[in-house]
């Protein structure tokens, strides 16, 4: 049986590391104004990041249509006997729901969607942990199981320069309360639950850097790690190089914050991602 996997465009996969997994990506949108564009695909990082901080108004973003992931699963079966649609978490979009009422009106159950409750890069490295297990011969629910173990052993650790955007986009969280005390604090925050949650506030963006290694590097042992930054390249390169020590060259995946995270995060934004090593007894 072979069994393929399906993401969605905020796992901010590098596309050379998708196709390399045979990982299909279904992207999103974002409407900045009267003018919509397709994530990775009409607009990239760095046009986004310009449009960013010389637009007035958040851009909006929104799940992919039902119909372009009834079209990818229908494709993706004349090749495959089932499929793994992984995808960000459904407490801040509404991708999971989309891939499932697509499910729905194919009524196949081949077809299986995993809520991570993750995002960017952690979502990423639950979609790359499933690939290895479906290119390596699993059935449709060992590739699930696998997904399911990833979202369980994956963490998402962020530092942003201000909640400003988080805030104006909806997508805030329980770092709600962090709003009003910002004034020269930097603040670290994770996913939990499926929305942001804030860890810990630091006085310099350095403080920031080397805390945001720390934490991620508490996790270990690790299988993989993850480094995505919006348009910092010199911070992106720190915090690889110090969380190199955790990972084979092979599992350390960097890449950038794409349109749509990035409109949540901002520019100056900088994360790391981890997927922990399974213990003793686990699958």
């Amino acid at each position: 049986m072979t069994v393929h996997v399906v993401t969605d465009s905020t796992a901010d996969l590098p596309p050379e590391l998708a196709q390399a997994m045979g990982i299909t990506v279904v992207p999103l949108n974002v409407r900045f104004g009267d003018e919509e564009f397709i994530d990775g695909v009409t607009i990239y990082a760095d046009e986004f990041y310009q449009r960013l901080v010389s637009s007035s108004n958040l851009p909006k973003t929104s799940q992919p249509p039902i119909g372009a992931f009834m079209e990818t699963y229908q494709k993706i079966l004349t090749q495959a006997d089932g499929i793994v649609s992984v995808h960000i978490s459904s407490q801040v979009s509404g991708t999971v729901n989309a891939a499932q009422q697509a499910v729905a009106e194919l009524a196949n159950d081949s077809i299986k969607v995993v809520d991570t409750l993750q995002a960017s890069l952690a979502l990423g490295l639950i979609a790359v942990a499933a690939a290895k297990v479906a290119q390596s011969g699993g059935s449709l629910s060992e590739v699930v199981a696998e997904a399911q173990s990833a979202s369980q052993r994956a963490r998402f650790f962020g530092l942003v320069e201000t909640l400003e955007y988080l805030e104006k986009g909806g997508r805030i969280g329980k770092a709600q309360a962090l709003v009003g005390s910002l004034l020269r604090i930097k603040p670290i925050l994770t996913i939990h639950e499926g929305i942001a949650h804030p860890v810990e506030k630091v006085r310099t963006r350095a403080k920031g850097l080397e805390r945001l290694a720390a934490i991620a590097g508490n996790l270990a042992p690790l299988e993989a790690v993850g480094i995505m930054s919006s348009d910092v390249a010199d911070d992106t390169a720190l915090i690889a190089n110090a969380m190199a020590q955790h990972v084979p060259k092979a599992n350390l995946v960097v890449s950038r914050f794409g349109p749509v995270l990035g409109t949540y995060l901002g520019p100056g934004s900088l994360g790391v991602a981890v997927l922990r090593a399974k213990g003793p007894g686990e699958k």
